[in-house]
This record gives structure tokens, sequence and C-alpha cells, in this order.
């Protein structure tokens, strides 16, 4: 239970029924409890944190006038969302966010009735929320759609989609547009740049003022005027206020408001729930809202590891290896200053991708394009017809909203694009949303592509010096989230021969064939299985397509059994390449393939989810000795 002395009004309420009877006062006291708590909490235990402090006041004014779960709240990624959780049952549970077994950092329908809609990747609720607004008034009923989104969110072309059909359709939905300025780093968006300008310029609200009064002196056709201007959507309002944009596409629009002013906003939403049509109420808030830290930081903690309270710095880790990210990211610059050409584009994420170091290194050869990742590849398809080098460094999961322009923007054109696909494989904290498990499964269908990974960070630099000399189309390289095994870095880079494998260990009993980050885990494996009296050869795939097929050969000629082994999706994948392969060649040999199972995997460190699937070198160990004694290998996993 909360302390009533700490959290004077938060530890009285537990479901949003609870905000009713409280006061305006009360409701200003009540955002407070919520950031302290926040704070108290997340830094213990680290999470997403500087978005959810911006939106305290609308997550309560939205629950305070509206009528959850029977009105349906749709947000806007789970970064802005944490004191929606805590409103709706799930305040004690924020304790164990992200944590294995404990309730997740975006938004999951299955955890709360409250969460109407399911969102880890940005720009969805404003379509999600028009479907439901239409089967609302399908079937009859009396409820209303809220959208959350945030103007990060906005630089996705979705939101732009679903605003068009919104103003096309009329149904009744309201938006509320938080906007502060930010994405997870400062807002790569140019409406954003218009709206801040126009909102900060000393003359608006003088302008709108003068524009009022004129109205006022002009007799009879004055008062005409001011009738027609207040409930036109399509007025003076529109030229002078950031509505405009809003108003074209058919909403109507409220605002700007002052997000962070909870008494504000209740009064506007009470003002515009019965108004029908679609709704945009445009709240300006202040990322990291109350806590100096967070104000005082370039990304707002936008999210962060357990931290200092009184500092808001991370606390020290053990010094380690370096992460993949970083030796990306460095040797990205190095490869930029011998080639000039080589052009980098990250969507929205220049920290969490390495870019940050080319950012900073290299301005003239990196690009921001906001949370547009359709977008990314196609601009440096662009790029690639002009004979610039481009490499597009974005996650795993989020490269899959791109996957159409790959095939016919990059593919069909057989243009030189890199991709680099940063937290391939099992991310951890961030769960099933941001997992990159089917890159390899979705990149290998497509005709042309190159597809490797690198067993460890210095053959990462050399996979990506391979793939920006490469000329003959598209090349993707993916790889883990965290840091490298800490192998020795090289100065120079060494041009890897394409679809050539490299046996590490031989033996003369199983081919362990593993890709990324399985071959250590397989070379770990393989020690403990000979203990067992079971040689094992180890071998760095290396590269997924092509295959080395007479490498593959060579393994039937010994009569070894296979093993595949990668971190990605098993339907689909590495695994499934082999075993196209070897039936296209009528191969009678026995293939185990490990890898992720054929389900959506809940979120935990890295290290808990391996060892639940059993992916770790345990596990490997244990499901080859049982493969090499003939006995069946489950592939269930229970989480």
């Amino acid at each position: 239970m909360l302390d009533e002395k700490k959290y004077k009004i938060l530890s009285k309420v537990n479901v949003p029924a609870d905000l009713n009877n409280l006061t305006n006062g009360d409701l200003n006291i009540l955002c407070a409890d919520i950031r302290q708590y926040m704070i108290d909490t997340i830094s213990q235990i680290g999470g997403h944190f500087g978005g959810g402090l911006g939106a305290v006041e609308i997550a309560v004014a939205v629950h305070k006038v509206f009528n959850a779960p029977q009105d349906l709240i749709v947000w806007d990624t789970g970064h802005q969302a944490y004191p929606h959780k805590i409103l709706t049952g799930r305040k004690e549970a924020l304790k164990s966010i992200r944590l294995l077994n404990g309730i997740s950092g975006f938004l999951k329908r299955s955890e709360s009735e409250y969460d109407a809609f399911g969102a880890g990747h940005a720009s969805t609720s404003i379509s999600a929320a028009l479907g439901m607004a239409v089967a609302r008034d399908m079937k009859k009923e009396n409820r209303k759609v809220i959208s959350i989104i945030g103007d990060g969110a906005m630089t996705g072309g979705m939101a732009y989609e679903a605003l068009n059909n919104s103003g096309l359709i009329h149904s009744d939905l309201i938006v509320v547009f938080n906007d502060n300025r930010m994405s997870i780093a400062p807002n790569r968006w140019q409406i954003a740049n218009y709206f801040t300008d126009m909102i900060a310029h000393p003359d608006y609200n003088k302008l709108k003022d003068q524009v009022w009064e004129l109205t006022g002196k002009l007799d009879h056709f004055g008062d005409r005027l001011r009738k027609i201007l207040s409930k036109t959507a399509s007025g003076v309002k529109s030229v002078i206020t950031p509505g405009m944009l809003f108003e074209a596409l058919g909403f109507r629009y409220f605002g700007p408001v002052n997000g962070n002013n909870v008494g504000k906003l209740v009064r506007i939403f009470n003002q515009v729930k019965d108004l029908k049509g679609p709704i945009l109420v445009h709240a300006m808030t202040e990322k990291g809202k109350g806590y100096m830290p967070a104000e005082g930081d370039e990304q707002r903690l936008h999210a962060s590891s357990p931290f200092d309270k009184l500092t808001g710095k991370a606390f020290k880790k053990k010094p380690g290896p370096p992460s993949y990210t970083s030796v990306f990211g460095k040797a990205l610059v190095q490869i930029i200053k011998e080639d000039p050409k080589v052009f980098t584009i990250t969507a929205a994420m220049p920290d969490g991708t390495g870019l940050d170091i080319v950012k900073k290194e290299c301005p003239d050869n990196y690009c921001d394009v906001g949370i547009a990742e359709e977008h990314a590849v196609t601009f440096g398809a662009g790029l690639a017809t002009q004979g610039i080098k481009p490499v597009l460094a974005i996650y795993s999961s989020f490269l899959q909203r791109g996957f159409d322009q790959i095939i016919h923007d990059v593919s069909l054109q057989k243009l030189n694009v890199v991709f680099a696909l940063d937290r391939a494989g099992l991310v951890g904290a961030d769960g099933p949303t941001h997992h990159g498990s089917f890159d390899l499964s979705y990149l290998r269908l497509v005709p042309g592509m190159v597809l490797m990974a690198p067993k460890d960070e210095s053959e990462l630099r050399d996979m990506l010096y391979t793939a920006v000399k490469y000329s003959g189309g598209p090349i993707a390289l993916r790889y883990p989230r965290g840091s490298g095994l800490g192998v020795p870095l090289k100065d120079k880079f060494d041009k890897l021969e394409i679809g050539k494998a490299e046996v590490l260990k031989e033996g003369t009993d199983i081919a362990l064939l593993a890709v990324g980050s399985m071959v250590n885990y397989s070379s770990l494996a393989s020690e403990k299985l000979c203990d067992d009296g079971i040689s094992c050869e180890v071998t760095n795939m290396r590269f997924v397509k092509p295959l080395d097929e007479k490498y593959i050969d060579s393994v039937v000629e010994r009569n070894l059994k296979i093993v595949t082994l990668e971190e990605n999706s098993i339907v689909g994948g590495f695994g499934s390449a082999v075993l196209e392969y070897c039936s296209s060649k009528n191969y009678n040999i026995e293939v185990l393939r490990i890898g992720l199972p054929d389900k959506f995997i809940d979120h935990g460190t890295q290290e808990e989810l391996h060892k639940i699937i059993a992916i770790d070198p345990i596990g490997i160990y244990e499901k080859v000795k049982l493969f090499f004694s003939n006995k069946k290998v489950s592939t269930e996993v229970v989480m």
C-alpha cells in the first residue's frame, strides 16, 4: 500500500472512477503525487520516464472526464502512458514494469481492460481509434473514443493517413495531440517548428485579439462575421493558429492549451466530449515536467536505467566491453572519413543506433528522418540511384514497417542500400513489440538480398565494411542489443568473402551451424558436449543468404548430423534455409533447428529469456545431447 502521508491523493485512487468526486485542487495534488511516485519507482528499476512525466495532467484529465473502459482511450506507444497505468489499477504493479513476469512497458490489451489497443510502435493510435469509432457507429453504441498521440509520432506517415480518413468518414472521434516538441531525441518534425515558432511569437496572442476586436467594430456585419468565424472550421482562426493543417483535414481544432494545467484540460475535455465529428485538442506539454534533472536533459530522460533521484544520473555499471551499437557507430565514422560518399540515415533513433556519433563527427553524412521508416528506406533508394552509399541504421522490429519499400523500391531495382539492423534477436525489457525476432525470415525471402550476422563486435566492423564496399544490390547485417564479447578490435577492416562460412572448431559427430549471437553460445555448449564424448564442429556461418552451400555439402559428405542455431524465429529463418537447401539436393540427413519459438516472447532480461527458451549454452547442450541420442527434442516454451 502507498504511504498516505507521502501520496495524499494517489493513495486513495485505485481506478478512474475514484476521480469522480475530486476537486481541481485534489487533481493538482494527484498530479504531483503521480510524478513523485514515478520518480520514486522508476529511479529504482529503470524504464521510460520523461514522456510520462509530461503527460500526467493529460492522463488525469482524460480519466476524470471520460468513462473508461466504456469510453475507449487509445494511447500512442507506451512511453507517455505510465500515468495511465498508475490510474487504472496498476500503481503497485508499476514496481515490476518491464521486469520478468511484471507488467509491460507498453500498452497491452491482455494486461488491462483499460488498454484499448496495444502499442509499442508509434503513429498507430488515430488509425486504431478511428476503427473503434466506426465499429461503435455500426453497433449503435454510446461511447466516446479518444486517441492520445505525441508530436514525435506525428512524424510517421500513418498518422496523416488516419487524419485524412477521419476527416472523410466524419465519425465522432477526439484526438488529443500531446505536443512536447520532442520525440525520443529532439523532434524532427517540420510542422512542429511552425507550431513552436507561431506560438512563441510575441505577436501571436496580440494578433488573435486584434482580429477579434476588429470584427467587433464592424457594426452588424461584425457580429455576423464573429458568429461565422466562431462556428466554421475554416475561418480566421485557421490562419492565425496552428490548427490550419488539422482543420484542412476535417478536424475541429481546439487549442493550443496548456497541457500541464489539469484544470484547463478538464474544462476543454468537458467542452468537446459531446461535439460531433472529428475533434483535435492541441495540448502543449513539457517532457520531463516536474523533475529538474529531466527538464535539463537533452532527451528529457526519455528512458533510463536505475538512477540517483537527486541528480538523475544513472548508477555506474561495472566497466565492460563496448556495446555493438557504439562499435558500429565508431566504425561508421572511420568508414565515412575514408569514403565521403557514405551517407547515414536514422528513423528518430540517433542514440539507439549509434548514429549520434556520426552526427557529431560527420554531420554532412547524417540525416534523421523522424519516425518514418518507410520514407527512410525509399530515401536511401533515391540516394543510391545517384551513386551515394546509404547506410540505414534501424532497429530490427522497426524495419518491419518498411518491408514493402525494401522489396519494391530497393531490391527490385537492385540498388546498393545497406541495412544495419540493431536490436536483432531478443532485446529484453521492451518485450515483444521490440524483439528483433523476424528479420532473418522477412529479409531472407527478398530476391537479391545479402544477409549476414557477426559472431562478435570485431566481425561487425568487417561486415559493415564489406556491406559498404558491396556493389551487387541490397545488403543487410543484423546484430544484438547490448555489450560485445570483449574481443580485440583491429585498426583496419577486412573485406569478407560473400557467402563464405568460418569453421571455428572441427568435429566428427555433429555440426553446429550458428549465426550471430548463437556462435559464442554454440562454442560454450560444444565444450560441455565434448566432456560427454560428443564431438561437435562449430561453424560461424556468417551469411544466411547466400548460404555456404559447399560447406553444407562437406558436412553431408562426412555424415555429420546438423544443428542450426539462430536468435530468430524458427519459422522461415536460417534453419529453414538449410533445410530447403538439403531438400533441393535430396540429402538424407538429420537436422535440428534451434531458435525462437513460433510465438511472441514476453519481456525480461536477455539472459532470463534465453534461459527460458533454452537457447543459452545449457539449453543448447541439453537439446543437442537429446538429438545425438535420437530422442525427441521439445520446442515448447512456457512463459
